[in-house]
């Protein structure tokens, strides 16, 4: 398992810092494609050797958490008592320097394509779809990107563990948006902001609603939507160039309402090979397997069909714990054998994720220096590099 620090090497930091300089961090170590602990360690070896820095203003800090190797951080309470700073001050003007030295990389063109989008989808229930499309649209977000996180499984988990109702049977929503049912009603009108952590601002909801259970039924009778798969497409093209991200949490099934959200990731013209496409979350366990091997042929049937490209862009192994011995090693060595698409993370089974569905809260505000945030940030900075 990948941890995000060595216990061995490295020992946990905490130290308060204002939103605005965390959020800065979290952007910029996503920009430049690198872990947080590792800017936040470069900073502070580079402060050590600098002479002197301009004070930061740390007021109205609230808890910041990393991990620097073993001794650095002993290293940096001297220097700061030598030179009559605060631990807080000396960590705030650490990262300050890492920032100036780390410029934001200029902005890339203009897409043409409206905003990418990632679905997060496997035809076995109960691997942990919801919470890691969750926390990596939180992580988006939390890097400066506007997503947008879709609940398009009719269980509707995902409005629920983030604390807001199912939007009623009667009322407008996204499955009647795809049945051509709606008139009137815009559907940027039922998104709902997602507050808390360093992602609020940047990161909507749209919810799940007690009719997508009928959804597949429906389109393959309707008359109105001739082309079937591309039903979500044309639902959610008003909100495209809304947002940076749309991030798909898919139903485990294999019906027409999934053919939609895979139709919805595929490449379009004009956009980069792998911009957009399908993270598949999986277990380390032999059901798992069993369970892609069903959803990559409709993959490819879809593929064939429509003549399209549709990006994997990799697996997710959740829930992972080594302790379980055999099954779950040799598991996540056949997953990392693939090779393509590669695995993207493993996240570990812990009960910071558990306690952010019970407090229905969003898992980097809850928890947001934990392990399981620290692999969805991982899983960000991958797709969106």
């Amino acid at each position: 398992m990948t941890a995000p620090y060595d216990p061995s090497q490295r020992e946990k930091v905490v130290a308060k810092l204002p939103s605005k300089l965390r959020r800065e961090l979290k952007v910029r170590a996503a920009e430049v494609d690198t872990d947080i602990q590792d800017a936040v360690t470069a900073g502070v070896e580079a402060w050590r050797k600098a002479k002197s820095r301009p004070m930061v203003d740390t007021s109205g800090g609230t808890s910041f958490a990393t991990y620097l190797p073993a001794g650095l951080y002993e290293k940096l309470k001297k220097d700061c008592k030598s030179r009559g700073l605060t631990y807080n001050q000396g960590i705030a003007q650490s990262i300050r320097l890492w920032l100036d030295e780390h410029p934001s990389p200029r902005p890339k063109p203009a897409r043409v394509t409206g905003a990418r989008r990632i679905i997060f989808g496997n035809q076995k229930g109960g691997v942990g779809k919801t919470s890691v499309s969750a926390g990596v649209a939180q992580a988006l977000a939390e890097s400066g990107h506007r997503t947008l996180l879709i609940d398009f499984d009719p269980q509707g988990h995902l409005t629920k563990q983030l604390g807001h109702l199912l939007i009623d049977i009667d009322d407008p929503s996204l499955s009647k948006h795809m049945l051509g049912e709606v008139k009137e009603a815009a559907l940027k009108d039922l998104l709902v902001p997602i507050q808390g952590g360093d992602f609020e601002d940047h990161l909507w909801l749209l919810p799940a609603c007690k009719d997508a259970f009928l959804l597949d039924a429906k389109l393959a009778t309707s008359r109105v939507v001739r082309i079937k798969e591309t039903a979500l497409e044309k639902a959610l093209e008003p909100l495209e160039h809304d947002f940076d991200f749309i991030v798909v949490d898919c139903p485990p099934s294999l019906g027409y309402s999934m053919d939609t959200a895979i139709y919805y990731c595929r490449t379009r013209d004009g956009e980069e090979s792998e911009a957009s496409g399908i993270v598949i979350p999986v277990l380390s366990e032999d059901s798992s397997a069993d369970a892609y091997d069903m959803l990559d042929e409709q993959v490819q049937d879809l593929v064939a069909d429509m003549e399209v490209e549709i990006a994997q862009l990799g697996f997710v192994v959740n829930l992972y714990d080594s302790r379980k011995g055999y099954v779950a090693t040799s598991s996540l060595a056949e997953w990392q054998k693939i090779g393509e698409p590669p695995v993207l993370a493993i996240v570990p089974e812990l009960k910071d994720q558990r306690e952010a569905v019970r407090m229905k809260a969003p898992l980097l505000a809850h928890a947001p220096y934990c392990e399981q945030a620290e692999a969805m940030r991982t899983i960000a900075r991958r797709i969106s590099g």
